[in-house]
């Protein structure tokens, strides 16, 4: 499915006439490497922080000369020369100077690069350059401090470090005002973490770390322009939203679904449909199959409020069709909702009514396949679960979705399942995939005592775990609420 989301923004964004084209057409990139011949470069763009995509190629001659050249302008953005070296690209700039030249050295190919013609690349070099200086000064001060450690040095390098930090943050609010319109600028802006002032005291006396959480997470995207599209050919507006969403977020699907909304209304502010249409496509991508167990309600969300409606374009029916397909078939089954019960019958083709057998506090529902790897691996993990929990408030129902009645029953009596209730569907009306989200094999539900969702797809090795976890929880949550209704009845 994520691939099937790819597919649909770069149908959005890759359209005749979508990207911005230069005030002057076609490119020319000049280049020398110092200790590379006789080989291949490609010039890519990022999409995102983990791919890029190529839009030349040039041939490196015997001295380290190359040239990328084109009659249109490139999309403007970030973008890498990858060399086959340990450092295997050196990155630029492509705004609306796209004639330029530079020149390096593998030896270090930042701190050696030289940039001719093109303003914002001489700015972007300029200001690592700078910064690595005093990065290579804060080394040595470290280095120094490692030789003397008797309070009288110690204080020396501390305060040497004090000043370089200053000088350091010097010549940057230096550099940010002189150059305040450039890309390189709002690049290196838009990079760096929010200034957090002191925090005011808590109660105890101590700095208020949530105050401090707050107004980081309140300033994260003060100089992010979401209006710009050169962004989407950086590997920043990816990482953002991941540090946002997935760090500054409770993994909940109601907290997920308010800052996803507030990221995507934040888009559609800035006018621009392709940051518009990744944001909501990196958003939606992450959590159709996510690592934090119930927050695929966010995937849910996103299709059927950005996708369904049109606010995400789609030009290709039949994909959309597919997502909106898969959609239909998780949200019944998210974590919350009430599990449809399952139409299955016992060995001798009698209808079990399970709502009328379920009443312990934890119901276990396994979907498998009796010829399965998967399954017939895990079995004797779920014949020992089951035996131990027999009569301990915990019901397991293990349910065949396949084969024939026969593979079942022998799949039964070989991995001693007696005491779970077993269920086949001999009428073969059931589809599994689609109405339990039955992809792969096995497939674990768990269910409280009114029989809600509360975990699924977990391994079966984990699902003890999990209810003693869940227990606990609950536990902890009256505890909590005790002494409140205490003092309730108290006052009554």
């Amino acid at each position: 499915m994520k691939n099937l989301l790819l597919t649909v923004l770069l149908g959005c964004l890759l359209t005749p006439h979508v990207w911005a084209q230069s005030a002057t057409d076609g490119y020319k990139i000049t280049g020398h490497i110092k200790g590379i011949k006789d080989t291949t470069c490609v010039l890519a763009h990022y999409f995102g922080s983990t791919q890029y995509i190529p839009k030349d190629t040039a041939r490196v001659d015997g001295n380290g000369n190359m040239t990328f050249e084109g009659k249109k302008a490139l999309p403007e953005g970030l973008y890498m020369v990858v060399v086959p070296t340990k450092n295997p690209y050196v990155q630029f700039l492509m705004t609306d100077d796209q004639q330029f030249a530079f020149d390096s050295d593998t030896a270090s190919l930042v701190a050696n690069m030289k940039i001719t013609g093109s303003k914002e690349n001489e700015l972007f070099y300029t200001y690592q350059q700078g910064l690595a200086k005093f990065y290579d000064e804060a080394q040595a001060i470290q280095a120094e401090k490692k030789l003397r450690n008797d309070p009288a040095s110690t204080a020396l390098v501390n305060k040497k470090m004090a000043d370089l930090q200053q000088k350091a943050n010097d010549y940057r609010l230096q550099f940010m005002k002189e150059n305040p319109t450039t890309f390189a600028v709002k690049l290196f802006k838009a990079s760096a973490d929010p200034e957090v002032p002191p925090a005011p005291k808590a109660a105890n006396g101590r700095a208020d770390s949530t105050w401090t959480f707050n107004y980081y997470k309140k300033h994260y995207w003060d100089d992010f322009d979401f209006g710009d599209e050169r962004f989407v050919r950086t590997q920043l507006l990816q990482s953002k939203i991941e540090r946002y969403i997935k760090e500054l977020t409770v993994q909940v699907p109601d907290s997920l679904i308010k800052e996803a909304d507030y990221l995507v209304n934040k888009a559609i502010a800035g006018k621009n449909k392709e940051v518009k249409y990744y944001t909501i496509y990196y958003i939606t991508s992450q959590y159709e199959q996510p690592k934090v167990m119930g927050t695929d309600g966010l995937f849910v969300h996103m299709f059927e409020k950005y996708y369904k409606t049109g606010v995400m374009t789609v030009s290709d029916s039949s994909t959309l069709k597919s997502i909106g397909e898969r959609v239909a078939t998780l949200k019944p089954n998210l974590v919350g909702k009430t599990l449809v019960t399952p139409v299955v019958s016992d060995s001798l083709k009698r209808p079990l009514n399970l709502q009328a057998i379920l009443k312990s506090d934890y119901t276990v529902y396994v979907f498998y396949s009796p010829t399965c790897g998967h399954c017939r691996e895990s079995a004797p993990k779920l014949q020992k679960f089951t035996d131990t929990y027999k009569g301990k408030g915990i019901d397991v129902v293990a349910i065949a979705i396949d084969q024939s009645p026969e593979e079942w029953k022998k799949f039964v009596k070989e991995f001693k399942l007696k005491n779970a209730i077993n269920g086949y569907d001999f009428t073969y009306r059931t589809d599994y995939r689609h109405k339990y989200d039955v992809w792969t094999t096995p497939t674990t539900y768990i269910l409280d005592k009114n029989k809600k969702i509360i975990a699924r797809k977990l391994p079966i090795e984990q699902i003890e775990d999990f209810i003693g976890f869940h227990k606990r929880q609950n536990a902890t949550a009256k505890a909590a609420t005790a002494p409140a209704n205490a003092k309730a009845s108290v006052k009554k």
